[in-house]
């Protein structure tokens, strides 16, 4: 039995406030950071996503952490805001759900100071369709559904132009939206939550789902999507990501060592069997 905890709609308040107001004790100083030696003994807290990202995480805490002397405890969160603001906030150590387009978009937005430690995985993006059997069979006049976040729906119109499904403006990023279409070929978008995508697969005839949600709602990526993003050259690797001035923490070290380690590596190869690929040895940038 897994012994995670689950953060309430009252952390989302907190966190609110603690962003606000900076002056009563929480500060937004980028080169703060909490003393190595000193916090060495206490446990590591790390926000992060259930699917794949806490199960790894509870990997290396059940089978690997111990050994390196390491306390470590797992919050999950189900959203993409709240593991970024508790960290920034103090209330986790760091965080594990993300990748860099979408980090440096939120640190944007939110003037916060959350940087990247290193590089674990990636979970390529997919087009999925309960009614569909192939991308050939979208036509004109049906609705796909894609992530409403910045830099997810980015990378789902990029995916979808790549298979010939629209035509997008050229040069545009990874910050690609609905307006950069120059041709839809007559399909019609609905924007989603990213969490929630999943959910509306029995009422759109095709969606674009992050890998993490896909495996939650029991979709195997590498069998179930029409199409699949390509690892190569992939900018989307999630990583392990701390306040800025928390990098050297000799906890975060530790993890950092372990979540690159070869028992780590076999584990996602022999768990997600190529529907989460291990994406060791590229430095976080």
């Amino acid at each position: 039995m897994r012994n995670n905890t689950k953060l309430t709609a009252g952390i989302a308040a907190t966190a609110a406030l603690a962003l606000g107001l900076t002056a009563c004790g929480t500060s937004s100083d980028p080169s703060s950071s909490k003393d190595a030696a000193g916090s060495a003994d206490k446990a590591l807290v790390v926000a992060a996503s259930p699917t794949p990202h806490a199960d790894i995480l509870n990997y290396v805490k059940d089978k690997l952490a111990a050994k390196e002397g390491l306390k470590l405890e797992v919050k999950e969160f189900t959203d993409y805001v709240l593991p970024n603001t508790a960290t920034e906030t103090g209330q986790v150590d760091a965080n594990f759900f993300q990748h860099k387009p979408y980090l440096d978009d939120f640190n944007k937005k939110n003037n916060t100071h959350i940087v990247p430690v290193v590089n674990v995985h990636l979970e390529p993006l997919g087009l999925y369709s309960k009614s569909l059997k192939s991308v050939k069979d979208i036509k004109a006049g049906q609705t796909i559904a894609v992530p409403n976040d910045t830099t997810n729906e980015g990378r789902a119109l990029h995916l979808l132009a790549e298979n010939g499904l629209i035509t997008l403006k050229a040069g545009v990023g990874t910050d690609a939206k609905l307006s950069d279409i120059t041709d839809k070929k007559g399909l019609e978008f609905k924007e989603l939550e990213a969490a929630t995508v999943p959910r509306a697969l029995n009422d759109v005839d095709a969606a674009v789902i992050n890998g993490n949600y896909a495996i939650e709602a029991k979709l195997e990526p590498a069998k179930d999507a029409l199409v699949l993003e390509k690892a190569e050259n992939n900018p989307y690797a999630n990583f392990l990501a701390v306040k800025e001035g928390n990098e050297k923490d000799a906890r975060v070290q530790k993890l950092v060592k372990l979540l690159n380690s070869p028992e780590v590596k076999k584990y996602i190869e022999d768990t997600y069997k190529g529907s989460v690929i291990p994406a060791f040895g590229t430095p976080a940038k």
